[in-house]
């Protein structure tokens, strides 16, 4: 596997993974962390472009509308806001688990959806996702240790 494109090739990467495009940015920061490419740059370009993916996603649910919710993804507009009382007040640590595959993006969106706090969804997605590469790259070290 080449890395021709480097920190913008792992920044897109990380990027559309934090869409609801299926891609897999771990094993680009795998890969160039394999190709001694710096950790700590690696790990802040990975987080950088998921966090701003993650948050395009919020931006999307942020301006949608109940009607094309209730419409494209058939959910009511009362579970909705059954939902968003149920979130009222832990959007932060709610916002800690879009880094999770397959459901993290829907999280992302539902919390634009409900038009949840900005700042505690940016923050608490940067933690998560920061947390989740750090991780990545400690398991990638560990693993080239062995080799």
């Amino acid at each position: 596997m080449e890395f021709e494109y480097g920190y913008i090739g792992l920044f897109t990467a990380s990027f559309l993974a934090a869409t609801v495009i299926p891609f897999s940015s771990e094993a680009i920061l795998m890969g160039m962390i394999a190709a001694k490419f710096d950790v700590t740059w690696s790990i802040i370009v990975a987080t950088a472009g998921n966090w701003l993916g993650g948050l395009s996603s919020y931006g999307i649910g942020y301006l949608g509308k109940y009607e094309w919710i209730e419409k494209y993804l058939r959910i009511k507009r009362e579970k909705l806001e059954k939902t968003h009382r149920k979130m009222a007040g832990k959007e932060l640590w709610i916002s800690l688990f879009t880094w999770l595959p397959g459901v993290g993006d829907v999280i992302a969106v539902l919390l634009g959806v409900i038009k949840v706090n900005f700042l505690n969804v940016s923050i608490g997605m940067l933690i998560g996702k920061a947390a989740r590469y750090i991780v990545w790259a400690v398991l990638t070290l560990k693993i080239l240790e062995q080799i």
